[in-house]
């Protein structure tokens, strides 16, 4: 089942919440740094022992202070005018997060738009990015949730569903 909210990705009891991370995985603003403040110095700790996250993949890591038992740090493309992979790599950047999240046993998942905040990618195109890969990976877990932080994101997702489940894509 497919839920689309618009609400607030740290409160919500679910086994793992997507953080839209930089590269880095130091914390950042937006969601990222968020996340970072809600889950408490814990997470960063733990994300000092990793390297970074190359754009188009993801990590685990505990969820600490969050209701939420993982965060999967996902590092989506910056928009560079789309003629630079940014598809590719966006979808990359959900493929990876779905095949963390089947490794660490996660059955119910929450997304935010991934790169659509301050990297900058237009919210239309990568909602049907996004939907398409989370119909695609539907029937392996027991809740998907894409949680937005405004209703503009909320309409895009909601009508970019109803638009793939129409034309029988899921």
């Amino acid at each position: 089942m497919i839920a689309i909210i618009r609400g607030d990705l740290t409160v919500l009891k679910i086994d793992a919440v997507v953080n839209a991370a930089n590269e880095a995985l130091r914390g950042g603003g937006g969601l990222d740094g968020a996340i970072h403040d809600a889950a408490g110095p814990e997470l960063l700790a733990e994300l000092l022992k990793v390297p970074g996250c190359p754009t188009g993949k993801a990590v685990l890591t505990n969820g600490y202070r969050l209701p939420a038992r993982y965060i999967i740090h996902a590092v989506g493309p910056r928009w560079r005018g789309g003629g630079h992979g940014e598809a590719d790599l966006l979808l990359a950047a959900y493929e990876s997060v779905f095949a963390v999240a089947s490794d660490a046993g996660v059955r119910t998942i929450a997304f935010p738009a991934i790169s659509t905040g301050i990297f900058g990618y237009p919210k239309r195109a990568a909602a049907r990015i996004a939907l398409r890969a989370l119909v695609e990976h539907e029937k392996a877990f027991d809740r998907i949730v894409a949680c937005l932080f405004d209703d503009e994101t909320r309409t895009i997702y909601e009508e970019e569903l109803e638009n793939i489940r129409r034309a029988g894509k899921g």
